[in-house]
């Protein structure tokens, strides 16, 4: 008896084993095709012309996205300004101060606001700066993507906040430092390599929305000298070429496809480097 159930056990365990393999599977493959039909058709038209020429008219031979490239940065510099500090000081809050019925609502909302689709943060920076400024502009799109980031880092660092061990602030209290110093040079500064892999992690999720671009950005042809003018960005500039009836526009389309994943990729590699680094407050 002890040997059959011995036996029905193992099975049971390779069976199970082999339905969690299965499942792996049936999620890694269709984005291992994904990417590979992009590669195929993204690759063609992947130069040096791409990263420093403007688009050119349909027709001509050659152009590339280099004001599309150039745009993206800026506005996720500008989403950089605007969601990084916001965020963290609402996880420094939730993670030390307020109550705990307080900071309960706060993280619903917070919650709520990561669920929001982004083509409703498009519309907010629309009606709040788009429509009193009487014109699109690189500040509204930086602040779109700046609104979509703030749920983001606030709950990422909260996370990371809590992790670290309670008895740094008691030792800190015991030799009477200030709360505000204890949280700046102690808390997070522990947590400072977790709080970057969480601010990451927000860019590599806005650095591919094109909906809330639509309505702040708009897209611009030529490059972009001031904050209060339309600028390009490789979302946009994808979803225009690759709408477009033109195959040149098409393949285009394509490659900045492919570059911009390439772009999110090296944001989360990076975001997975500086976890694997900071295995001592256990992230």
């Amino acid at each position: 008896m002890p040997g059959r159930y011995d036996q029905y056990r193992k099975l049971k365990s390779a069976a199970m084993s082999a339905v969690t393999v299965a499942c792996a599977l049936c999620v890694i493959l269709p984005v291992v095709l994904v990417l590979t039909h992009l590669v195929r058709e993204g690759v063609g038209a992947l130069n040096v012309a791409f990263f420093t020429q403007l688009p050119k008219p349909v027709g001509e031979v050659g152009g590339g996205m280099a004001n599309a490239i150039v745009g993206t940065f800026a506005l996720l510099a500008l989403a950089l300004v605007v969601g990084v500090p916001l965020g963290l000081l609402g996880g420094v809050y939730l993670s030390e101060y307020g109550s705990e019925r307080w900071n309960s609502w706060i993280r619903f909302g917070a919650d709520i606001l990561n669920g929001v689709p982004s083509i409703v943060w498009g519309m907010a920076a629309y009606a709040l700066v788009v429509v009193p400024m009487k014109g699109f502009s690189t500040l509204a799109g930086g602040l779109a993507l700046g609104f979509i980031m703030i749920p983001l880092v606030l709950r990422t660092t909260e996370e990371v906040l809590v992790l670290v061990p309670n008895a740094y602030r008691e030792a800190a209290l015991a030799l009477g430092l200030p709360r505000w110093k204890i949280i700046t040079h102690i808390v997070v500064r522990t947590a400072l390599k977790g709080i970057v892999t969480g601010v990451l992690l927000a860019l590599g999720r806005v650095a591919g929305e094109t909906a809330p671009l639509l309505f702040t950005a708009f897209g611009n042809r030529f490059w972009s000298h001031h904050l209060t003018e339309p600028i390009a960005a490789l979302p946009l500039q994808i979803f225009t070429y690759a709408i477009s009836p033109y195959q040149e526009w098409q393949d285009v389309a394509w490659t900045g496809a492919l570059v911009l994943l390439m772009m999110v990729l090296l944001a989360s590699l990076a975001s997975r480097m500086t976890v694997s680094k900071n295995r001592q407050i256990q992230l």
